[in-house]
């Protein structure tokens, strides 16, 4: 029988560790891995039915071209060289703003991000639409204004706190953190702990609460600006805390001195006690937030999520122990781009700025479609599905039928790959080395580098190895000498010296690394990724250091590897193919510690602790020009005056013509992504159904199980009622990740056909997928 091996969920952002057997090159059993440091041997039933992700019929094998006569299979030369021979003209010919990379990883495949940033920033392009920016930019602004960094947001630290506030958030289902349901359900049980909720609806994680505040649906702003106002007015909040580590708050203060807070809550359907007592304990408990996706596709979501921001900051909550902290990284999740930069582009049509680095899809037809002269004309979309993944798959498709050149990289022929000019296949999560960078651990730091388990079928190639492929084809990469080849054949101490030599003498070389790396030893190691993860750790910064030396990753010394280097260092200054080596002597420690990192974390294939922060004074994170938090914002400051009760009683008042709110993106154990393609996971189960409340089920004299139809202002969709309690009056729920084909059938209704891409954010243009107006009817035998 063939034994377990160790890997990773790569359907969710917390990638719990699994151990999977594998006999004929396939996933035969799955269970949690309980030597993975972060899950601790817990997984839902998502990360148990993998094989269902990794086999099925429509999983691609070779590259693809469209023609008048549908697909046809053509070899990687051709697709590259005919791809970068049209990215090439089309940016010649119309400039590079009118290329757009939709991609970065997605779940659990991040390597791929770097080596398709680069071709984007190679070909003169900015425009990265990423997943990020359907749902957290926002909450990336936020804290880039307060803290400093959009990539160094605020992340809830439970693991050191007596209360959780959970906001828009079921972690109970949607995780959302490492092994919620339990940590959750330990906080549930324990007297000394509490754990408080503020959703619309009686959820899974409201259920076992110590405290729900269940608010109408959408008014989750004037709440938290009404919450704030109560501290305020009752002078609870931390006042030395403030004094000693907040700047601005004087100008805040009159934001809330005198608003009403009673008329408020009435406009929110709470009771004004349970409110009281609810600030009282976040003035006395040491507490951290977690909001989801119930703020940030929600109405207001940025100015949301500011106001929890200054709620946590007025109460002493953020940067401290057991509140929300700035943890420390492997890698940065994106990039801090500060729209006040010049150098920051924008959107072309909707003057949408780049947060964290990241575009948001929202605004992507419109940047199609646009009669703007650089409009956006070609787009590669690795591992991305707009199609089924983004709001208002209508537009997406009126849009994608004007682009010049549309690229799909891809493990299966999914919906977006389907109206694509070229379809390339990539190895999946399991067939490649891979990983992520999400951040959700403190102080540790938490990475583990997967290994491949199975062989793929077919000619799949790492995603990253087919953006080098394309940059190639391009002209991006210089012509690389024959001595880099061989140095790459002997071991990384001389690599590392060529490599320094050979960009010693070519600057270009600097520019694409990543794909130099990835031909050169990737190819030795036969994957560009593991490659990369080299090189990583070569060019780590000094914090990464840091943190790898508190943690004890290297516990002990590499006999014989300095006394190396400094013997090669010595021969190879002297010989002729090598120039410009005297700065590798610097050098020498860092290639040292790099190797060593390299070799303890490919050793550990259930992942490690890589760094560990500074547990003590999180406040030092701050990288605000003051070093304190910034909680005045002033473009902030209009916006807030619109957030009253008058005002939001008028803007959530019922439209008799869409009397229901949909959910649109119910959490369920039955619900992935459009990773999970394969619908066997869940035969027999009642996966996509419209989920309504008894009440409103017996005035519209529907039964369960019946069809109904739901009409939104975008589409309307025919699909099963299902009543439960766990619908809120007025408000309907649609979990997401359904209406993919599979085998030429699809299963399941696309909840995005009904939402549009208007319905956004003002300022991060995240979709408002939690306020959708609609109504449902009977449908007529």
């Amino acid at each position: 029988m063939a034994s377990f091996r160790k890997t990773s969920c790569v359907l969710c952002a917390q990638n719990c560790g699994l151990e999977v057997q594998v006999e004929n090159n396939k996933i035969v059993k799955v269970r949690p891995d309980k030597d993975n440091l972060k899950s601790i041997g817990y997984v839902c039933r998502k990360g148990m039915n993998i094989a269902n992700h990794q086999h099925h019929d429509d999983r691609l094998k070779y590259p693809l071209k469209k023609t008048p006569d549908g697909f046809v299979r053509i070899s990687w030369e051709q697709a590259f060289s005919e791809i970068g021979a049209k990215l090439k003209s089309i940016i010649d010919q119309h400039g590079p703003k009118t290329f757009a990379y939709m991609g970065g990883g997605g779940q659990g495949c991040h390597f791929e991000a770097a080596f398709g940033m680069n071709l984007m920033k190679n070909l003169g392009s900015r425009y990265n639409y990423n997943p990020l920016a359907q749902e957290l930019t926002g909450y990336f602004w936020v804290c880039g204004r307060m803290t400093g960094r959009q990539n160094r947001f605020c992340i809830p630290d439970e693991h050191h706190g007596d209360m959780i506030l959970g906001i828009g958030w079921n972690g109970m289902v949607s995780h959302q953190m490492p092994r919620a349901p339990i940590i959750l359900k330990e906080f549930s049980q324990n007297p000394d702990k509490i754990v408080a909720i503020i959703d619309p609806r009686k959820s899974e994680t409201a259920k076992i609460a110590d405290i729900h505040i269940p608010l109408k649906p959408g008014t989750d702003a004037l709440l938290a600006r009404a919450m704030i106002a109560l501290i305020v007015q009752e002078g609870w909040e931390k006042k030395d805390y403030i004094g000693n580590n907040v700047s601005g708050f004087e100008s805040i203060r009159p934001w809330f001195k005198n608003f009403d807070v009673k008329k408020a809550l009435e406009v929110c359907d709470v009771d004004y006690n349970d409110v009281k007592n609810l600030c009282r304990k976040l003035t006395t408990k040491n507490w951290c937030m977690h909001f989801d996706l119930g703020v940030h596709m929600n109405r207001h979501s940025t100015m949301t999520a500011y106001l929890y921001m200054i709620l946590a900051t007025i109460c002493g909550r953020i940067c401290v122990p057991g509140g929300n902290v700035i943890p420390g990284t492997f890698v940065p999740l994106g990039s801090h781009t500060d729209e006040r930069d010049p150098k920051v582009w924008r959107t072309m049509a909707t003057d949408i700025p780049a947060i964290n680095g990241a575009f948001p899809p929202n605004v992507m037809p419109e940047e199609i479609l646009s009669e703007h002269p650089e409009r956006l004309r070609a787009v590669i979309a690795s591992g991305s599905n707009p199609l089924r993944s983004y709001a208002d798959t209508t537009a997406f498709e009126d849009a994608f039928k004007k682009l010049d050149l549309l690229v799909t990289i891809e493990l299966a022929m999914t919906e977006t790959a389907e109206v694509s000019d070229y379809v390339l296949p990539s190895k999946s999560g399991y067939e490649a080395w891979d990983a992520t960078f999400f951040a959700w651990h403190y102080p540790e730091v938490f990475f583990q580098m997967r290994h491949p388990i199975l062989e793929a079928e077919g000619e799949a190639l790492e995603a990253g190895e087919i953006m080098t492929g394309i940059a190639e084809a391009a002209g991006l990469i210089p012509e690389i000498p024959d001595y880099l080849y061989k140095a790459a054949k002997h071991d990384r101490m001389t690599y590392a010296t060529a490599l320094f030599s050979f960009a010693a003498k070519n600057k270009q070389v600097i520019k694409v690394m990543p794909h130099v790396i990835s031909k050169t030893l990737g190819k030795e190691m036969k994957s560009g990724n593991k490659a990369a993860l080299w090189a990583l750790l070569l060019s780590a910064p000094g914090n990464v250091m840091k943190n790898a030396s508190r943690a004890e990753v290297l516990r002990s010394g590499s006999p014989g590897i300095s006394l190396k280097l400094k013997l090669l260092y010595t021969a190879m200054i002297g010989a002729a193919k090598y120039q410009s080596l005297a700065p590798l002597a610097i050098l020498s420690p860092r290639i040292e510690w790099a190797e060593k990192m390299f070799n303890e974390i490919t050793s550990h294939p259930e992942g490690l602790w890589v760094g560990k922060s500074v547990f003590e004074n999180n406040l030092k994170e701050i990288k605000t020009e003051d070093g304190k938090i910034n909680i005045y914002i002033p473009e902030m400051e209009e916006w807030m005056k619109e957030i009253t009760p008058e005002s939001e009683a008028k803007a959530v008042a019922t439209d008799p013509e869409y009397p229901f709110i949909l959910n649109a993106g119910r959490h369920t154990p039955n619900n992935a992504n459009t990773l999970m393609r394969k619908p066997d996971w869940n035969k027999d189960r009642r996966a996509c159904t419209l989920a309504m409340n008894p009440d409103d089920a017996a005035l519209l004299n529907m039964i369960d199980g019946e069809k109904v139809r739901i009409t939104t202002e975008a589409s309307c969709a025919d699909l099963e009622l299902e009543i439960t309690e766990d619908a809120r009056k007025g408000q309907v729920l649609i979990p997401h990740g359904f209406g993919l084909k599979y085998k030429g059938v699809e299963y399941g209704v696309n909840v995005n056909r009904l939402t549009k891409n208007t319905h956004r954010d003002r300022f991060a243009a995240t979709p408002f997928h939690r306020y959708v107006p609609c109504r449902i009817e009977k449908i007529q035998a």
